[in-house]
């Protein structure tokens, strides 16, 4: 394992990974050199577009996972294996040229293996329902993460989304009056600065792995994916964000920087290796971008109050201010919105993070579309009948419509 480590950390070449022929249970056909898919400016002229689009693989009672179909809540209970022998429908497939790609690993992959359609564009209910198959998300989160990533990037009429590029042709039930949804590479949105492998939108494409911050980031956890690690290294990339980038921004939606930091020790370990956050299992969700091979997920659903515990815990190892540059080596702090006092958050429950959380989602919904068009009418309401039951019990102040 150490020379596995070293040949990581100082491997001179931009382009390859020379240890992995040389690690047990790798693959090393997986090491041809293919381009990204959704590579470009992550513009509607640079998406890729494949014209035979096919939803995620049906559902099949005999490889049941968490029985979570159509959007519904599942059985929330996991440790089984993904894929389950004998499913081959969810196999590993590359993605090709034609397949669209984003800045989210976990979704790549879940697309990979036709959890999510393979070719990048999705649908609410797929999203729904391959978080809590794939990795045991609890059902209040799984809604969560989908609705951010509908509001932000997708269309409320059709329930369609990109994960990567934008793809409005096919998200939108009229471009003409929704005009452009970017997907999940939209700039301040779901996406944002200081991810933890992928370039900040300044310096060009933000949502194609970068080799050299995966390797920081082993670097600076010494391969140990954990909560520890992923906090200094988060810490690292706000610092750097924000010494090298004149339009770094990071405001309250950033949070979420730190939710899918907690996806590595939490979501993407395998109890076939004892749940550990090592480098094995990262090389395959960074990289090849595949369930490893006998991948058990975790055990208990990973819900909004553990993700919000897990956010509050890295955060308050290193807190950081948000704001942002107004140009090079000048930084507007202070900002304050709801927990977030003085440009910092303090000591709080996870419930009124959950709460934050909740408030952020809602308050982008497009009420001002209602004027335009009747079905967004409809469409506004779509936070109060997806999400709203999730956060009752949580006193989270209920938005208008």
């Amino acid at each position: 394992m150490k020379s596995f480590v070293a040949s990581l950390l100082f491997a001179n070449t931009a382009l390859a990974f020379p240890w992995v022929p040389n690690v047990a249970g790798v693959d090393s056909s997986m090491l041809v050199e293919r381009q990204q898919p959704g590579t470009g400016d992550g513009g509607a002229a640079t998406c890729p577009f494949n014209a035979n689009h096919q939803p995620a693989v049906a559902f099949n009672p005999k490889y049941p996972y968490n029985n979570a179909v159509n959007g519904s809540k599942g059985n929330e209970k996991g440790g089984y294996l993904v894929p389950a022998r004998g499913d081959t429908a969810h196999r590993y497939i590359a993605p090709t040229s034609r397949d669209i790609r984003g800045p989210c690993p976990g979704l790549n992959t879940a697309a990979n293996h036709g959890f999510l359609a393979r070719d990048g564009v999705t649908t609410y209910n797929e999203l729904v329902d391959a978080q809590q198959n794939v990795y045991n998300v609890g059902y209040d989160l799984a809604n969560l993460l989908a609705f951010l990533g509908l509001q932000a990037d997708g269309d409320f009429v059709t329930q369609k989304l990109s994960i990567g590029c934008d793809a409005t042709t096919r998200t939108s039930f009229n471009p003409a009056l929704t005009g452009s949804q970017p997907g999940l590479v939209g700039h301040n949105k779901f996406e944002g600065d200081s991810s933890l492998t992928r370039n900040d939108f300044f310096f060009g494409n933000n949502y194609s792995f970068n080799q050299t911050l995966f390797r920081m980031m082993t670097r600076t956890t010494g391969a140990n994916f954990d909560l520890n690690g992923l906090a200094l290294y988060r810490k690292q990339r706000y610092d750097e964000s924000r010494a090298t980038n004149p339009n770094f921004y990071f405001g309250p939606l950033s949070l979420l920087l730190f939710g899918a930091a907690s996806f590595l020790y939490e979501l993407f370990p395998s109890g076939t290796r004892g749940y550990a956050p090592d480098l094995y299992t990262m090389y395959y969700f960074f990289v090849p971008e595949q369930l490893p091979p006998n991948w058990t997920n975790r055990v208990d659903p990973y819900n909004n109050q553990k993700v919000t515990q897990q956010i509050l815990e890295m955060y308050l190892k290193y807190p950081v201010e948000f704001g942002g540059n107004t140009g090079p080596g000048q930084f507007n702090g202070g900002l304050t919105f709801g927990t977030i006092q003085n440009g910092k958050i303090g000591t709080l429950s996870p419930t009124d993070t959950s709460c934050l959380l909740y408030q952020l989602a809602t308050g982008q919904v497009p009420s001002s579309l209602n004027g335009v068009i009747t079905p967004t009418v409809q469409a506004t309401a779509f936070a109060l009948q997806k999400l709203t039951p999730l956060f009752a019990n949580l006193g989270c102040p209920r938005p208008l419509t």
